[in-house]
């Protein structure tokens, strides 16, 4: 049996926008890691099973007040705030960090954006961007030693949920229901990977 998570350590999903992380912090849900959401954000056509999102995360960068109480449980942030968690020790991270193409990261925005009558900025300007952001906080994580970090791809979530959600337990090292994690993938993500992708 294994432990429950140290009441210091805070789980995050991070990657991306559109990398998956509505859909793993689905999955931790499902597995019984209890997770920082307050449901403001409802699911739409982008993400019919829902975002859980948590909305202070936006300040995080002028309010990080909200942090202890999220000990124990998952919260989702983006890439690019996960510079301006507590990193003086008094927290640990065990970041699920999401992996997808940049090309079907960039193809899926366009499409959420259309669905939402917007229009998406110059690709090949945002491919470099995302590009050099995540080489930026790749380095930075590596050099934080309250931090662990577990890389998961998102095709192989998609493909072979089990073993992605077996990989997460043994990351956390805590006890959590893995079928029930695998069982919350949904089977169309499979037809939309080679298409135009469409990604929690």
């Amino acid at each position: 049996m294994h432990p429950a998570m140290p009441s210091d350590t805070i789980t995050i999903v991070s990657g991306l926008p559109r990398s998956g992380t509505s859909l793993m912090m689905q999955m931790l849900q499902a597995g019984g890691l209890p997770v920082l959401t307050d449901g403001l954000r409802l699911p739409d056509d982008n993400n019919r099973r829902g975002y859980l999102e948590y909305e202070p995360v936006k300040r995080l960068r002028s309010d990080r007040s909200w942090l202890p109480q999220a000990r124990g449980q998952a919260v989702k942030i983006i890439h690019l705030l996960l510079r301006d968690l507590v990193w003086d020790g008094s927290l640990q991270y065990r970041i699920v960090f999401m992996r997808r193409p940049i090309d079907e990261v960039l193809a899926s925005q366009r499409t959420m954006l259309a669905r939402d009558g917007k229009v998406a900025a110059d690709a090949a300007v945002l491919r470099r961007a995302f590009d050099q952001q995540l080489q930026q906080i790749d380095a930075f994580l590596a050099q934080q030693p309250s931090a662990r970090v577990l890389d998961i791809d998102y095709h192989a979530v998609v493909q072979q949920p089990l073993p992605s959600a077996q990989a997460v337990q043994a990351f956390l090292g805590m006890a959590m229901d893995t079928q029930a994690m695998a069982a919350a993938v949904d089977p169309a993500l499979h037809r939309q990977r080679s298409a135009t992708p469409a990604a929690p």
